[in-house]
């Protein structure tokens, strides 16, 4: 934000875990305060405690499904309560769902565009209007590094083409909020070694095509730190040997979680 980031607000949402986790602690390494959303409770209220033992910030865990529009607002709503203001939305939550398209479940189709566009788009609705009144603050999203591929890499064309219409959004935004001092990044990771990724088994067995959270939350600790006057538009992060870089994810997968 090119401005003092200690004792300012971060809302990370996916906190509990992978990627979110991650970058819920870059941001309290950089003296935030935290609040932090994930559908289930256990695992969030132990790394909201995590965190704030770990980096001495106060850290608020709010269960949310991002999917719920009244989850959203009950986070927002409890962000501003405990902590006034959002001055960093960081937003990480997502799903995701491998099947040849004539395959996909309907019911994965809904989820995966509830969850990886709809549930970023509102939450940023819900945010802005204070942000624009302060003439600051930072938007992050978690794209995806598939939106680099033409074609879309196969099995994946419903959650890559949300993906690229949320980057597209978030460059669209970039241009309507700049003049309120409102900065807007896109993050594009390659395939990242997660929880969920570990379960695409013909991809994780070879480590090296995976890249650890670190580059990731070194692009925000960027685009955090930078000068009030720059914006970093759109980060990619891939690894030299990432899956993305060509659509060869097989057909024959086995789905996470199944």
């Amino acid at each position: 934000m090119g401005l003092e980031l200690k004792g300012r607000t971060a809302v990370v949402t996916g906190a509990s875990r992978g990627i979110g986790k991650a970058l819920a602690s870059t941001a309290a390494a950089l003296g935030m305060n935290l609040v932090i959303g994930a559908r289930t409770k256990g695992p969030l209220e132990e790394t909201a405690k995590e965190l704030a033992e770990r980096f001495n910030v106060r850290v608020l865990p709010v269960v949310c499904d991002v999917t719920k529009l009244s989850d959203l607002e009950n986070l927002v709503a409890s962000a501003k309560k405990e902590f006034t203001k959002i001055d960093v939305l960081i937003n990480n939550a997502g799903v995701s769902s491998q099947y040849p398209f004539q395959d996909q479940p309907l019911e994965d189709i809904e989820r995966l565009a509830y969850t990886n566009y709809l549930g970023y788009v509102r939450l940023i609705r819900l945010v802005i209007g204070d942000m624009i009144k302060d003439k600051s603050g930072a938007i992050i999203n978690m794209v995806s590094g598939s939106t680099l591929c033409d074609p879309l890499p196969r099995n994946f064309i419903v959650y890559s083409s949300l993906k690229v219409g949320l980057k597209a959004f978030s460059k669209g935004l970039f241009w309507e909020l700049r003049d309120h001092g409102i900065k807007v990044t896109s993050i594009m990771p390659g395939v990242t070694d997660t929880d969920l990724t570990g379960k695409l088994k013909e991809i994780s067995n070879d480590t090296s095509r995976l890249m650890s959270t670190q580059a990731i939350e070194d692009a925000v600790r960027f685009a955090l730190t930078v000068p009030a006057n720059v914006c970093p538009l759109e980060i990619s992060v891939i690894n030299q040997r990432t899956p993305w870089t060509a659509p060869v994810i097989p057909f024959k997968q086995q789905h996470p979680g199944k």
